[in-house]
């Protein structure tokens, strides 16, 4: 069975990363618990999240939630990225009734896309945030660390600010099967009912041979690895809000407690209960 781990960690509130790989490299799938923000600047890439698949052009900015499972197909020996990890905490507080910095994520989730793609961006203010924060990682004179996250704030809202605006795009995907981003829906907002092969085959009338094929085929990853990567997921999430850990186990879609904190273990390299 596929096995798909968690990667990168974050142990501030964001991370900027300038990134240029000169020889081809081959990324397996894999998560974060944290939200991520990727500008593409030059290669050939292809960009899969959760069952989509984007073909990249330069400036294309990647939204990818904690949690879901990605990769990016590299087509070239030039790979050239600007990486932003997000705290999701950290992002979750700057909401009022007048803002809100995740708004760049939600609208991203309502144009089921999640590429945008700006015209002109070089000379857009985003681009010039994005600058400034980038040299504030060199940056060690007077309040640095409080700087930076003043310019870290000046690019999440000038990247909100861009979705709001005509000249942008949400890049279509480039899934071959649409009853395969159905199931992947599905099988996000059920997590706690029975979602065997079986079961989702039913429910979507086809044969449960053809449905782990074209799964496998059009995603990476199995059903099973996908469900219990998600659910474990979501239960961590349960956890750290409070749920008690059995309350968590089943309220994740888990059948017994044991299975539950085994796979959980497997997973993230610790105990629920730490």
């Amino acid at each position: 069975m596929d096995h798909y781990e968690k990667a990168g960690y974050l142990t501030s509130d964001f991370k900027m990363f300038h990134i240029r790989d000169t020889k081809k490299k081959e990324f397996d799938f894999h998560y974060h618990d944290f939200n991520k923000i990727l500008i593409f600047i030059e290669g050939d890439v292809t960009y899969c999240i959760e069952g989509c698949s984007y073909q990249l052009m330069p400036y294309d900015i990647v939204f990818v939630k904690a949690g879901e499972v990605h990769r990016p197909v590299i087509n070239s020996d030039i790979y050239e990225r600007i990486i932003i990890y997000v705290s999701p905490d950290f992002i979750d507080s700057y909401t009022t009734k007048d803002y809100d910095l995740n708004r760049c994520f939600k609208k991203a989730q309502a144009e089921s896309s999640k590429v945008l793609r700006m015209h002109s961006f070089h000379l857009s203010k985003l681009h010039d945030a994005m600058d400034a924060l980038e040299r504030s990682f060199q940056d060690s004179d007077y309040a640095s660390s409080l700087h930076q996250q003043v310019l870290f704030l000046e690019f999440m809202i000038q990247l909100n600010r861009a979705t709001l605006h005509d000249h942008i795009d949400y890049v279509s995907d480039n899934a071959s099967n649409p009853k395969i981003l159905s199931i992947l829906d599905y099988i996000n907002t059920h997590l706690s009912e029975d979602l065997s092969i079986d079961t989702l085959a039913e429910h979507f009338f086809i044969s449960k041979y053809y449905l782990m094929h074209t799964f496998k085929n059009e995603t990476g990853y199995t059903i099973g690895n996908y469900l219990t990567t998600k659910r474990l997921i979501h239960a961590r999430d349960l956890i750290q809000n409070g749920m008690p850990i059995t309350e968590a186990c089943f309220a994740s879609g888990f059948k017994n407690y044991s299975s539950f904190s085994r796979a959980y273990k497997k997973y993230f390299k610790k105990a629920p209960r730490e």
